[in-house]
Order: C-alpha cells, then structure tokens, then sequence
C-alpha cells in the first residue's frame, strides 16, 4: 500500500463518504423514481421496474446488450487502486447480468487544483482491470468538481436465454454469497485512522488488505459458476448492504427469504472495528429502513449493522436449487472465494426477511 507525499492530501480526505456507500438511500431512490414517468419499449427487457443491476435491451440478431454505470468518491488513498477498485466495482454489475464486458467510457469528476498526476494512476488503475477483465476502455467524459469522482459505464453482451436478473428466484431455492461483507467498516477505519505503513500487521491492516483483495476480486468466475449450476437469480450486493440487496431481490421475485447471520462470510476484524464505532452513514441507513422489511425476531443492533454494511465491489448473491447450492460454493472456494450458503427463499410476503442469529 501506497500513501500520500507529503505535499499530497489523502484522497480519503477529501471525500465526504467513502465509496459505495454515498449512494442515496434505498428509501430516497424509491422515493424519486416513483415521481418520474418512465418510457416503456418492447426490446427494453429489464429497465427500472425491478431495481435490477443493469438494463437490458434486446438486439435485432436475437443477442441483447446489458448497460450499467457506477462511480464514487475515494475510498483509499492509494489512486491507483481506487481506479481498480472503481472498475471492478463497475463491471460487476455486467457480471451480475450473466452478460460479457465489452466497453467501457470512463467518468471523471476531478478538482483542478489537485495534481493530475494522481488522475493519471486512477485511470491506469481502471485500465489494468478491463484488460483483465476482457473489455476495451474507450474513451469517456471529465468534469472540475469539488470532490473527486471516478467510475465507468460498462456495456456487455449476452445470449438472452443467459441473461440472470434478480426477478427470478424461487421457494425453496438455497442462497449463495460469493464474498465476505464488511467492507463499508473496514474503509470508513480507513478514512478515520492514520495512514497505514507498508510494514503495518495490526487490525485495520489485515483487515484493509484482504477488503482491498476483494474489492479488485472480479465476479467473472463467480458469474460463471452461478450459470453452470443454473442459478435462477442473481444481484451483486454494493451500497444497500446484503440485506438490502436481498430484500430487492425478495421483492422482485415475490417471495420471502430467510438469512442465517453466523453463516454470512466477515473480513477479518469487521466485528473488532465495528465494536470501535467505525460505521458508514450509509450502513446506519441502511440497518434503520432494513426495519421496514425484517420480520420475526429481530436481530441485534450489532448484527443488524453487520449484515447492513454498504458494500463497495462486493460479491454476487444467488440463488440456486439447494442440491446444486454446494457444488457451487465448493467451485468457488477451490478458486480462492470466501463462499457460503447464505439462507434461502420462500414463500412469503414480497421483500420480507427474516434474519436467525445463532
């Protein structure tokens, strides 16, 4: 890891939030769509309705090309890796999609009297992912602004019989997360604390080293995978948290679902962190609305706050018939993911959730 010269300001610092978990609440995004008149069109096959990862549009040759876009304020310090991270966190949702990356533009929103040359190292950053990633980075749009922004409109392809959205899960179906939560705690720690030192073993280190591991996973495999055992839904989980994430995915497959909490897969010392008060406003947001849809026996603040942690780049979150849920996770932990079987669907009110602690 990497830190600011001494005539350089922490990126962190310059950023009221800290990745995605500036996003604006589930609440307000509802809230303002629901005021808007959106067109309808034939070949759109997947657009707002179902608050779905990216839209869909079906092309003449049968194919259908899948759209999305994500950009954020820093989240490290380190520019080049937040170009990583902002890449990865951006493709994810193509994945998501069950769709290959293709293209992308890049969106930049940068302070003029902050060096260029740190713009320079996100962009490279980004550009190593795509070339890993497969997809061509071909131009895109920059602004002045007050904080400084980056992200990227990705566009992929698929065969539309392969398209997953989160609309398509069924009872009786097991739950799969492909990546451990916590990553909202571990950089709010960031942003809060000292610089970290290359030769630093303390908590917040191990636990921003593996965060960032994940946080520049990509979810091809993981995708992949989720096909080959013919999962019937899918989402990537990000700002909302998991059980944000879940709820819409509950919603817009008209089922219920259930979350075992000790099976959710943690980074290392989020619960450590978290007991030392570093909680994004977005992860508070999220756990106090995740009130609307919990039922039953409710969790503890603290495990509701876990569960709730706004995700930046984080896994995808599946369901799969319960006989094919271990094989996937099995295919996933060979290849290096902290996968689990999460929870599971049901019949139920549309979006409600119920979360076992023990």
């Amino acid at each position: 890891m990497s830190n600011p010269t001494p005539t350089q300001p922490r990126l962190t610092a310059l950023s009221h939030g800290a990745g995605c978990a500036c996003k604006l609440s589930l609440d307000e995004l509802q809230g303002i769509l629901a005021g808007v008149t959106w067109p309808e069109h034939d070949d759109l096959l997947v657009g707002l309705a179902s608050g779905d990862d990216a839209a869909v549009w079906r092309q003449p040759d049968g194919r259908v090309m899948v759209a999305t876009t994500d950009f954020f304020t820093p989240l490290v310090d380190d520019p080049r890796d937040w170009g990583r991270i902002a890449a990865t966190n951006a493709v994810s949702d193509v994945y998501a999609m069950g769709a290959t990356p293709r293209v992308a533009l890049n969106l930049v929103g940068w302070p003029r009297d902050l060096d260029f040359d740190l713009l320079r190292e996100v962009l490279d950053g980004a550009v190593g992912v795509a070339a890993d990633a497969g997809y061509v980075i071909a131009g895109g749009h920059s602004i002045d602004a007050v904080e400084p922004l980056f992200g990227q409109v990705v566009i992929g392809d698929a065969d539309e019989v392969d398209v997953l959205t989160n609309a398509r899960a069924v009872p009786g179906q097991a739950i799969v997360l492909t990546k451990p939560i916590g990553t909202g705690v571990v950089t709010t720690a960031l942003k809060r604390s000292a610089p970290l030192t290359a030769d630093d073993d303390g908590p917040l280190a191990v636990a921003y080293r593996a965060a960032l591991r994940e946080m520049t996973r990509l979810n091809r495999d993981a995708a992949r995978i989720a096909r080959e055992q013919e999962a019937t839904a899918a989402t990537d989980v990000t700002g909302f948290g998991l059980l944000g994430h879940l709820h819409r995915l509950a919603t817009a497959s008209g089922l219920a679902a259930t979350l075992h909490a000790a099976q959710v897969p943690l980074l290392p010392h989020v619960g450590e962190l978290l007991d030392a008060g570093f909680v994004p406003g977005g992860s508070q947001r999220n756990a106090e609305q995740a009130g609307r849809f919990l039922t039953g026996q409710l969790p503890s603040e603290r495990t509701r706050l876990l569960l709730a942690d706004a995700q930046t780049s984080g896994g995808l979150l599946f369901t799969v018939d319960a006989a094919r849920a271990e094989a996937a996770v099995a295919a996933l932990t060979g290849l290096g993911h902290d996968a689990a079987v999460v929870g599971s669907t049901h019949e139920g009110a549309p979006g409600q959730l119920r979360v076992v602690e023990g």
